[in-house]
């Protein structure tokens, strides 16, 4: 989106001296500000995930690995429903 359309949806609020004290952002706009402000360009993750620590992701992974190699699998369902715990 660029900056023309952003500038023409926002809505700014003034005192009774005239002064502009208050911005007025549409929900959808707001959203898709807070979505590009948390994530990283060159890598699509949101901020938070970049942050996480490199040993941590790692030892999810490894874990994951011993999961699968031992035969424990999980259907789609049950790790999507998972996932949505940490939204």
């Amino acid at each position: 989106m660029i900056i023309a359309q952003i500038e023409s949806q926002i809505r700014y609020l003034t005192n009774v001296n005239g002064e502009t004290t208050d911005v007025l952002v549409p929900i959808e706009l707001c959203q898709q500000l807070i979505t590009s402000i948390n994530s990283d360009n060159a890598s699509g993750l949101a901020w938070i995930d970049e942050q996480e620590p490199k040993a941590q992701i790692l030892a999810e992974l490894q874990e994951s690995v011993r999961q699968v190699a031992a035969g424990q699998t999980f259907p789609v369902s049950e790790l999507w429903d998972y996932s949505k715990r940490f939204d």
